[in-house]
């Protein structure tokens, strides 16, 4: 069971200075959730080339310039 006193973030024992998400904290369980969720998300979209990782779309034979190239 949760205490109330658990921190959101707890210092790493590896001996250096990072911080992880406490789990045993329920706000420190969300942010733990919601970043795996987001990773996952992104892995997707840029596997399938989706969303803002989509490839411009090509021009059109149709289109033309609007604006006439400089003279040399």
């Amino acid at each position: 069971m949760p205490h109330d006193d658990e921190p959101v973030f707890k210092r790493s024992r590896w001996g250096t200075n990072r911080y992880y998400y406490n789990p045993a904290n329920p706000v420190g369980l969300a942010l733990i959730v919601i970043s795996l969720v987001f990773a996952a998300t992104m892995l997707i979209l840029m596997s399938n080339r989706a969303g803002p990782f989509a490839p411009e779309p090509a021009p059109t034979r149709g289109n033309t310039p609007t604006v006439a190239p400089a003279a040399p």
